[in-house]
This record gives C-alpha cells, structure tokens and sequence, in this order.
C-alpha cells in the first residue's frame, strides 16, 4: 500500500507533461498488437473454465489455457463506469464517470484514453461496438477507426433504436436479415488485414449478452424459451471469438497478439438465479449491485509463447490496470499531469514477477464504494464483510467483533479508503445508484423499494426484456 500511496502523491503534483516510457524490463522486443475484447453483462457464471453449470465455451476457454485465468479481475457492477475506468486507467471519482449517466462530465482535455497512450508508440487504433455510454465519439477520443451502434444489446433491425450503425462517423443502415455482431466482427477482421504490417489495438465491445435476448443466427427456430436462447448467445459470442482467433492464425499474426476477454460486469438481472457455479452454487450478486459479483468478472489473457500457458491465478487486478499494462508492453508513456489509479501488471503477466502489484481494489457505483483484500471487504458505510467464501457468500461482520483479522483488516482497508478519498471527489449528480435515470423512474414505476440488504447498501435495478440502456 504505501507504494501505490506514494505513486499517487507524486502524480497528483506532477507538471502538465507527459510521462517517461514505460518500464523498459517489461516491454518485449516486439509490440505487440493487442485486442481487448469485452463482452457485455457476461459474468464469471457464464464461462465454462470458470465452472459454469449453464454454458460451454472452448473457445474462450481454450484463451485461458493458452494463457493466463484471473480469478479475481474487478470492473464496476454497470458498463458505463467500467469502460470509462478500463479507457482511463482512473477512478470514477477522479473522472465522473460514477454511472451511465455521467457520461458528459468526462471530456478530452481532461481525460486520456488509452488509443491516445499507443498511438505515439506506432499503433493504429480502433473501437467496434458499444459506445453509448461515454461521451463524443471514438475518434474524440483518439481512435483512428471505428462502427459503434447506439444503445445496447443491438443484434437485428427489427430492434428498436437499430436501424443503422456509425462508421467512421457515416451512418450505415443495417440491412434485413443483417446480424450486426458479424457485421462487426468483419470490420475487425478488414482493419487487422490492412493494419497487420504495424502493432494495432482494438477495443472490441461486443453485444452478447445484453438485452434484448434475441435469435443468434444458429438458434433454431421454433426456440421461445428465453434462457435457451441466453444460452445461444453466449454459445454464438464463442463462436465469434473461435472464428476471431482462426483470423489471426490465418494472417500470422497470432504470435504476436494479446488477446484479453472479460466482461464489463455480472451477469443481468434476469438471468442471475439461474447461473450457476459448479453443481448449482449460487452467486453472492449481479449486475448493478455492490455485492461481489457485481464487479467481479471473468478475464482471461493470452499472448502465444509470451505468457505461461494454463496458468491461474488469484491475483488481484482492477479494469484501472489495463492502461498502464498495454503502456508498459508497448514501451508507451502515460500521463503525469494527474493520478493514475491503474498499475502494470505487465512482468508479472510475462513470468518476469510473482510479486503482484495489488494487495486491494476499489470498486466504485453512483455514491457507493468498497476497498477489498482477499479476505475482507469494507464499504462507504464502514461495514466489513468476510470475503473467505466469495463468490458464493460475504457476511457482514459486526462493528462489535473482536476477532484480531477481522480488526486488523478493518483497519487497513479503512487507511485505504482515507488515502483514496472518494468522498472527496466528483460525486454522482444523480440518485446516487448509478443507474440511467429513465430505469430509475421504470423502477419506481413498478414498486421497486429504494434499497436492498442484498445489494450490500446499493440500490436495487430493475432490467427488462426489451434491453434496458443499464
């Protein structure tokens, strides 16, 4: 801890430049190119090498064994703050990112992504599939290309708000029968096809499995069972990955990628009961709730003969630490003229390290937050919970207890919170949930109650079928 202390001092009363290189004992001989691809409301439970009861997915298995697992990888518990706090290596608090709302309090002059960190180190950059949450437009924000589609969970054109996608800032009408994650995967391929001479980087967010849950083309007709079909989303979103990775295999470029899969927070609402970890152990959490599988996510990095194969690990990583990482591995410089929450874990992903960078992650939603260790938990309403048994169970712990780890741990995450400062930040303009303001209202509609003890002190979301912006 005093090591990430003292790197944020410094930071804060940096001058207005940029920073030196990143750590040269970690930047390979060759950049690599790098594809991030991030699957939407796709938890840990809906990945078969995480031990789902549910889903088969060799392909994004297969990454894991040609790689590293990250059993403890941490985004926010909704996609705006999490693709804000992965794009800036920065805190929501820092930003204004702090739901999917606030959007508009990021702005360019003041906020630098991560194709703006690489394209000075020679990549060409790219952004395909959902933006709607973040201000402006991709190339606001340094990406040389991009196809973004409007809201969330886009497949067909009998959607509402799905008429036409945006390249390169053309509006493009989505034809019938088009299924648009192919749509996008093949501008993915063309821009590795013309770009395979250089490193490249790809921000590849794609639909699955956000609702509205509809037909893949592979699903069978006569299907109405809407599980069924969750199940053939995330089977046709693998299908996708597979056919991604048989691309690069094709252009020889696979031994030379980095390929990172996650999700940008727990699985939805609708189908959280349902999916299940090995033999039918349930979830502490879900998408938009402060529990751990909230934020926790499934992430897995392969890089061929670079990182060790088969590996898992425990190790705690926050979405802050993909910034720094990719700087490091592309021998790029980041910013100096403000905090950097992210740290590299670039040595220890290449074998270089065991000593990992974290011994804590923050997780911040709206006006809620948590500092969490391996073994405790503790909130903005200074309530700590045993984190032993997560995923599946978090108790809290009475303020009144007098078991010395309990105590000591209480302690050392609350001299976190203090250093941190949240409080102390840009606070949420909304309710304080985080959530889109019309799925509030929605919420309130329906009779929905302000607050949840299952959501850990966060208000509870509603999500529909028709594919809530959340």
């Amino acid at each position: 801890m005093k090591t990430y202390f003292r790197f944020t001092a410094l930071a804060a009363a940096a001058v207005m430049a940029w920073g030196s290189p990143a750590l040269a004992s970690a930047a390979p001989a060759q950049k690599p190119n790098i594809i991030f691809i991030l699957a939407d409301d796709l938890g840990i439970a809906n990945v078969g090498s995480y031990g789902a009861d549910q889903f088969k997915t060799p392909n994004i298995d297969g990454l894991a064994q040609s790689g590293t697992r990250f059993d403890h990888c941490y985004a926010s518990p909704l996609c705006g703050p999490s693709r804000a706090l992965l794009l800036t290596g920065r805190y929501a608090y820092h930003t204004g990112m702090t739901g999917n709302d606030s959007g508009p309090l990021m702005k360019p002059e003041n906020e630098t992504m991560i194709p703006k960190i690489l394209r000075p180190a020679g990549y060409a950059t790219a952004m395909c599939g959902k933006w709607s949450q973040l201000p402006l437009q991709p190339s606001d924000w340094g990406f040389d290309e991009y196809l973004r589609f409007s809201g969330s969970g886009k497949y067909w054109n009998t959607q509402a708000g799905n008429k036409s996608y945006t390249r390169n800032g053309e509006e493009v009408p989505l034809k019938d029968g088009e299924y648009l994650p192919d749509t996008m995967q093949q501008f993915v391929v063309d821009f590795m096809e013309r770009h395979k001479d250089k490193p490249f980087y790809i921000h590849y967010a794609i639909s699955q499995v956000h609702g509205e849950i509809l037909p893949t083309p592979d699903s069978a007709p006569s299907t109405q069972d809407q599980f069924k079909l969750y199940q053939d989303n995330v089977a046709y979103m693998d299908k996708l990955v597979g056919k991604l990775l048989a691309e690069l295999d094709r252009l020889k470029l696979r031994d030379n990628t980095l390929i990172v899969f996650t999700g940008d927070n727990g699985t939805a609402q609708n189908f959280a009961a349902r999916c299940t970890l090995n033999g039918g152990k349930a979830l502490s959490g879900k998408k938009g709730e402060m529990l751990e599988c909230g934020a926790l996510v499934p992430c897995m990095i392969s890089w061929a003969g670079k990182i060790p194969a088969a590996k898992v690990t425990p190790a705690l990583i926050s979405f802050a630490d993909f910034l720094p990482t990719f700087a490091d591995l592309a021998g790029a410089a980041v910013p100096t003229n403000r905090v950097m929450d992210g740290k590299s874990f670039a040595p220890q992903l290449l074998g270089k390290s065991e000593l990992w960078p974290r011994d804590w992650i923050f997780v911040e939603l709206g006006r809620h937050w948590y500092d969490r260790e391996m073994n405790w938990k503790l909130n903005e309403a200074a309530e700590l919970f045993d984190m032993k048994n997560a995923p599946y169970a978090e108790p809290l712990v009475s303020t009144n207890s007098s078991n010395a780890a309990a105590v000591a741990g209480r302690a050392r995450l609350q001299g976190v919170l203090t250093q941190l400062n949240p409080a102390g930040g840009i606070l949420d303009p909304g309710d304080g949930s985080g959530r889109h303001a019309k799925n509030v209202k929605r919420g309130a509609k329906k009779g929905e109650s302000k607050k949840s003890p299952a959501a850990n002190g966060a208000p509870t979301r509603a999500e529909t079928e028709n594919g809530a912006q959340d």
